[in-house]
């Protein structure tokens, strides 16, 4: 029987993705070949995998978040592997271990300056939340192995209920003396006290029922204790967060925030550098709008064009065809041109699912990944809300987003960074995932995906959207603009539906991204292109070796893949200086 090499499985050779291991056909993985490639891996590979366990472990162990023992800890964790980086010797390094390096530096300066805001964060909260201290030390103690003296904790939690009842109370009847506070701060620090009270939880199950004493002493006092803080939660929300204007909390970082995530996403751009970036773009995709609304017979008035894409949605239960349509086209489109190599296995694998209708008031439009999620009514849903997520995922607009969630997009970066330099997994940012995402729906643009105006309104749809993103994004994390302002600005300038902008606004500023995420779309995008430019219009490397190098060294920032491909030397005090978007 014949033997399929691993080196095929993994997308090293050119095979049709429909090709499977079937009739008798084994999958056995040429070792030796597989070897051959990994040569020239980093050796520095061992020393980030030993870094990120060992941090995995202390994050396990001192599980108090905001808490000062667990920023001590940190603090001096990272401070000791920075002085055993300084002390390493930097030059006898391969080059891949030199990236690693210069990754893991910058990751550990990020991190402690993180903790520096977090400090600065915490103080701000604590007058919300005096007693908080007393109640982390709970668990700090737990976990340093220190017992308990029952008697002496029921009268603890007895006393702290009774000052939480009293601030509750400060703040229901808006005594004079309250601190001013905005409503971002409130909110975190209702946030911090659900989850202490979570921890606390667990603190009082390790103990209860296994110790008579403490069950006798503290389970009384802890309930009062539990029944103070609810009330307390509601009463933060009530005093300092309620009267916030729209759908959606957010948590802006400020200007200073926002300057330390650059520099880790190794982006020498200015926040409001990057936003003058994405009004270009803009004024580039009215242009193109305009003309494939005159092509559609609606002359200059875009947003009617936009309005009759909408409507050719398809109907409830054809939308898996449509995506099993679109993922063909696109996949033929790339195979032509040879342009990636495509693993076989990558195209066995995937999987559809279709999403809740819970999850699409988060996330309104398709997710993605070795299973797309497929954002879609059901029976369950308003009259209103069913025509809103059909309108917002008809096919045209999905052009641009299965090819974005599937292949080249984020499912073969997940096939291939799982296959390859997975230790770099530590060092993932969305300016690569998303920016790699992204560029596809450039490349696909720019070589006549879309197959008339139709198409062409539904992926100018998606790319006005990255750019909306950049824009109300960074503006409201420098206070600029409101939640529900973004919204209003989806709707009005991009063109979404009034549900859908609440659920994208309400996505980005949850909490579970990070404050650049929404940025990353299109700049990351933009990274890749003009790398493309550099190495590939140059004649310095094909589409398919850039694009396979790309994927074969892992995730990282879009700086440091460059500095992999172009062989750049590195010091190991390196900082970003890439203006891959031109000059200041």
């Amino acid at each position: 029987m014949q033997k399929l090499p691993l080196l095929a499985l993994c997308g090293l050779t050119a095979l049709p993705l429909a090709a499977q291991a079937q009739d008798g056909l084994e999958t056995v993985p040429d070792l030796d070949a597989l070897v051959a490639f990994d040569q020239g891996q980093s050796d520095f590979r061992v020393t980030v995998e030993r870094y990120r366990a060992d941090r995995s472990a202390l994050l396990r162990r001192y599980d108090v978040p905001l808490s000062a023992a667990r920023r001590d800890r940190l603090r001096t964790f990272y401070g000791e592997w920075l002085a055993a980086l300084e002390a390493s010797d930097f030059d006898a390094l391969n080059h891949e271990g030199q990236v690693d390096y210069v990754l893991l530096r910058n990751r550990l300066e990020f991190n402690l300056e993180m903790l520096r805001q977090e400090e600065a964060m915490r103080r701000i909260m604590t007058p919300l939340m005096p007693f908080a201290i007393e109640l982390e030390q709970l668990q700090i103690d737990r976990r340093d192995r220190i017992g308990v003296d029952a008697r002496q904790v029921a009268g603890q939690l007895d006393r702290i209920a009774s000052e939480i009842e009293a601030l509750s109370l400060q703040f229901a009847t808006g005594d004079e003396g309250l601190p001013e506070t905005k409503s971002v701060d409130a909110e975190r620090a209702a946030s911090h006290l659900e989850t202490l009270s979570r921890i606390l939880g667990g603190w009082y199950g390790y103990h209860n029922g296994y110790d008579p004493q403490f069950t006798w002493w503290v389970a009384r006092p802890y309930e009062r204790l539990g029944e103070a803080l609810r009330g307390h939660i509601a009463a933060i929300r009530d005093r300092f967060v309620g009267g916030t204007d729209g759908p959606v909390i957010g948590d802006p970082i400020g200007e200073d925030g926002l300057r330390a995530h650059l520099a880790h996403e190794m982006i020498p751009y200015s926040a409001r550098e990057l936003i003058a970036i994405a009004e270009a773009e803009f004024a580039w995709m009215e242009e193109a709008l305009v003309k494939a609304s005159r092509e559609m017979g609606f002359e200059d008035d875009w947003r009617a064009a936009q309005e009759a894409v909408k409507n050719l949605a398809v109907e409830p239960g054809e939308k898996p065809g449509v995506v099993l349509d679109l993922e063909r086209q696109s996949i033929d489109f790339i195979e032509a041109r040879d342009w990636i190599t495509l693993p076989p296995m990558a195209g066995e694998v995937w999987r559809m699912e279709m999403m809740s209708p819970e999850r699409q008031r988060i996330a309104p439009f398709f997710l993605g990944g070795e299973v797309i999620q497929i954002s879609y009514p059901t029976d369950e849903m308003t009259h209103q809300e069913k025509l809103m997520s059909m309108r917002g995922n008809n096919p045209h607009f999905n052009r641009a987003t299965v090819h974005h969630e599937l292949i080249p997009g984020h499912h073969l970066q997940g096939f291939m960074t799982s296959r390859f330099n997975e230790h770099r997994g530590m060092f993932s940012t969305p300016f690569w995932g998303e920016g790699w995402a992204l560029y596809w729906e450039m490349v696909l643009w720019d070589a006549g995906f879309p197959r008339g105006p139709e198409d062409e309104i539904g992926m100018l749809f998606w790319r006005m959207h990255r750019a909306a993103r950049i824009i109300f994004s960074l503006k409201f994390h420098l206070e600029e603009m409101s939640p529900q302002e973004a919204v209003d600005f989806l709707v009005d300038r991009v063109g979404h539906e009034r549900a859908n902008a609440e659920a994208e606004v309400r996505r980005s500023f949850a909490g579970n991204y990070s404050p650049l995420y929404q940025v990353a779309y299109m700049m990351g995008g933009i990274q890749f292109r003009a790398l493309y430019a550099e190495l590939v219009d140059s004649g310095r490397m094909t589409a398919r070796e850039y694009h396979d190098a790309v994927m074969k060294g892992g995730r990282m920032p879009v700086e440091m893949v460059r500095a992999r491909l172009t062989g750049q030397a590195l010091t190991r005090d390196y900082t970003s200086n890439w203006m891959f978007a031109g000059e200041r």
